[in-house]
């Protein structure tokens, strides 16, 4: 997460994430469920620019028509709730400039969340903790307090605890994005949970260590089976991935975007061209070259 202060102004720039490691554990009697995994913060972002209004006033504008900007919205609920929990009767106007795919399991709705949090709090100048705006933000959504807290962490509970994870070097992956979305919840309606779950401290040992060859091998989607049940073409977009030969290929969240684990920036430029150049008619997922966050 990038926050800014200029003139009049504040600007946020919330990045997308990927699950490298997604195990399910068990169910929660809240309704939601237990779960392990390794998120990394990648290079695709959108934009929150803030400006102060009159106090108790809260505007949202958002380039993309499809998004409603109501109080449903992620941001306006991190707004309302930052001011409630704060006790100040701040305004604002928020332009969010949309660039992650929705439905698309990269986490775009609780980054913009997490960028109205640390935003807000700069302009209102309310001088809350990380720690402080991520205990609002696990009310918002579970993914919230990762992107207020690490470029990469190992994420258990509902996905709300957050240890961050050394990167050793920068990651490069390729996303394809296919038209289709994915509901987070009917994903994990459908989710086997298994007898024996999978366990993750090698793929994230491979990310500490940089090892990209090991993490490929280990890279790991529970949710996977689910979502291809609900969108067979993510399967499809993920075998035509695996056949340009990346070091591996995953889901990401609950989907629908599937992606390719890279061993450089060429080989990630060269799979994303052939993507690219090999989608049929009609058929036209959205391609990204991407790296992780630094």
């Amino acid at each position: 997460m990038y926050c800014e202060r200029q003139a009049g102004r504040v600007l946020v720039r919330a990045p997308a994430k990927v699950n490298l490691f997604l195990e399910v554990l068990a169910r929660r009697a809240d309704g939601y469920h237990e779960i392990a995994t390794l998120m990394v913060a990648v290079n695709l972002f959108d934009t929150l620019e803030i400006r102060e209004l009159p106090a108790g006033k809260i505007d949202l504008y958002c380039d993309q028509p499809a998004l409603s900007t109501g109080d449903d919205n992620l941001v306006q609920k991190a707004a309302q709730a930052l001011s409630t929990t704060a006790g100040f009767r701040g305004g604002a106007a928020i332009h969010l400039q949309k660039r992650i795919p929705m439905a698309a399991g990269l986490g775009g709705g609780s980054a913009d969340a997490a960028a109205a949090l640390m935003g807000l709090n700069e302009l209102w100048k309310l001088g809350l903790s990380t720690t402080q705006l991520s205990s609002i933000g696990s009310r918002l959504g579970s993914d919230v307090p990762f992107f207020l807290s690490a470029n990469a962490a190992w994420c258990t509970g509902r996905g709300d605890n957050v240890r961050p994870v050394p990167v050793a070097k920068q990651i490069w992956l390729v996303l394809v994005c296919p038209a289709s979305g994915c509901s987070t919840a009917e994903v994990y309606r459908r989710v086997r949970i298994p007898a024996q779950p999978r366990e993750g401290s090698s793929v994230v040992e491979a990310l500490q260590t940089g090892d990209v060859g090991e993490m490929g091998k280990r890279l790991h989607n529970r949710l996977e089976e689910a979502a291809s049940a609900l969108a067979p073409e993510l399967a499809l977009w993920k075998e035509r991935l695996a056949s340009l030969n990346p070091a591996g290929t995953l889901m990401t969240g609950s989907g629908s975007t599937v992606f390719a684990l890279c061993r450089d920036e060429i080989e990630a430029k060269r799979i994303a061209q052939q993507i690219v150049h090999g989608r049929e008619e009609g058929i036209r997922p959205r391609v990204y070259v991407v790296c992780s966050c630094t």
